[in-house]
């Protein structure tokens, strides 16, 4: 059987009005809401199961496609290998609702100051434009890293101090023009 919760709402039935009241007049609504009941327990762990996490995020992309449309999210990734075929840069992200984000970008300190970086970003940017993306971002807590995808275009637009303690983790986007 259901449960049925009450509560009490005041509303201003004069907020619409062009002049300013002294007073206000109050009005009471008694809403009804009805409630399944259900016994829940709270659960944290270190360890989810690939399948539970798998069903939330069906569940949050299920919600979001009704409420702002479907995003066609896509896996994006690039990678640099050497001549034995061992990846030694790579970028791996994805692409929703028009944008392209960057999720992890890494380059091998062995290909550092070459510019890598920003040939992988191109190449993930064009493959972006090719699906249809107008925008990127991108975040870093690397000073370093955040110069880099400055050069490359991109504009910070906001930052989350101490994150880690000490840095500030700076989140940078870029139009993209086809």
């Amino acid at each position: 059987m259901a449960a049925i919760r009450t509560r009490t709402l005041f509303v201003d039935r004069y907020r619409h009005c062009a002049r300013p009241l002294r007073f206000v007049t109050l009005v009471r609504i008694q809403l009804r809401i009805s409630e399944e009941a259900m016994n829940t327990t709270l659960e944290t762990t270190a360890n989810p199961l690939p399948e539970e996490l798998a069903f939330l995020g069906e569940r949050l992309t299920a919600f979001n496609d009704g409420d702002v449309g479907a995003s066609e999210r896509k896996a994006l990734a690039v990678f640099v290998r050497d001549e034995g075929g061992a990846v030694v840069a790579g970028i791996s992200g994805y692409t929703a609702w028009g944008w392209l984000y960057v999720q992890w970008l890494w380059v091998d300190e062995r290909l550092r100051g070459q510019h890598m970086a920003g040939r992988m970003l191109d190449a993930a940017e064009q493959e972006a434009m090719a699906r249809g993306c107008q925008n990127a971002w991108i975040d870093t807590f690397n000073p370093n890293a955040a110069k880099v995808y400055q050069r490359q275009g991109y504009e910070p637009f906001g930052t989350l101090a101490d994150f880690p303690v000490g840095r500030s983790r700076i989140f940078l986007r870029k139009k993209l023009i086809s």
